[in-house]
């Protein structure tokens, strides 16, 4: 799991230009329209808007460009029609990667995503050659340095959590629920004022494939890559990668 927490650490801390940041926005305004579009446009009943909507506004997704894409989720406005799935393949190294994404055009997408695999070394596998391989979990990650493991496991686990481990590569404790926890436990954190770095509904690999050297190197680029897609999502892998080659 360590390698999984680290990436989706790093894609956080990253500082973003202002045209990465138009293309994050574009795809977390994307995501608040297929969950309204999925579950309806109210977040109290929606559990997937009312997380597409917290990510957006931690963000800085303006409040007018969220309600505009849940009024487009919702069939109150003209809408593009979006699907969601995944496309599956494997790294350098056999490492087995997850893409999701939200297209209106499967061609389009399907041709993007296929030759990104190709150039660092990858290909596309067949629907459910490496899906089984991970499991949708909710994940948090929590600074080792502003928080004493006993305290947060204790809230944790009162809150309903099924696990908390300790990553002492990356200084974190992280945190995993069943996907239908997610929403109780992060609200009993947010009730104590437990500050979290990283909260989200995410695929957790349930096993790792150790990488290093020039097989870690195009991994790491063939996540970056994809995951700079306009129809992607989000990039979910099971490699286990040293932090040193990751920064």
């Amino acid at each position: 799991m360590s390698g999984h927490s680290r990436w989706a650490n790093i894609k956080h801390k990253k500082a973003k230009s202002d045209a990465k940041k138009g293309k994050a926005f574009t795809k977390l305004i994307k995501e608040v329209m297929v969950a309204a579009k999925m579950g309806g446009g109210d977040p109290s009943a929606n559990p997937r808007l009312r997380t597409s909507i917290d990510k957006a506004r931690a963000e800085n997704v303006p409040s007018d460009n969220i309600e505009r894409a849940i009024k487009k989720g919702a069939g109150e406005l003209e809408n593009v029609n979006y699907e969601e799935f995944f496309y599956e393949g494997y790294g350098a190294g056999g490492a087995a990667v997850l893409v999701l994404v939200m297209t209106d055009n499967r061609n389009r997408t399907a041709s993007e995503v296929r030759h990104t695999f190709a150039q660092y070394s990858g290909r596309m596998g067949e629907v459910g050659s490496v899906a089984w391989m991970f499991e949708k979990k909710g994940m948090f990650t929590f600074d080792m340095s502003i928080i004493a493991e006993d305290k947060l496991m204790e809230a944790a686990l009162d809150a309903g959590a099924e696990d908390v481990i300790t990553n002492d590569e990356d200084k974190v404790f992280e945190v995993y629920t069943a996907p239908s926890d997610f929403h109780s436990v992060k609200d009993a954190f947010d009730k104590k004022g437990i500050k979290y770095t990283l909260a989200e509904i995410s695929m957790i690999p349930k096993n790792t494939v150790k990488l290093e050297g020039k097989e870690a190197n195009q991994v790491i680029r063939l996540m970056e890559e994809l995951e700079d897609l306009d129809d992607v999502q989000s990039v979910y892998a099971n490699f286990d990668i040293p932090a040193q080659e990751m920064e």
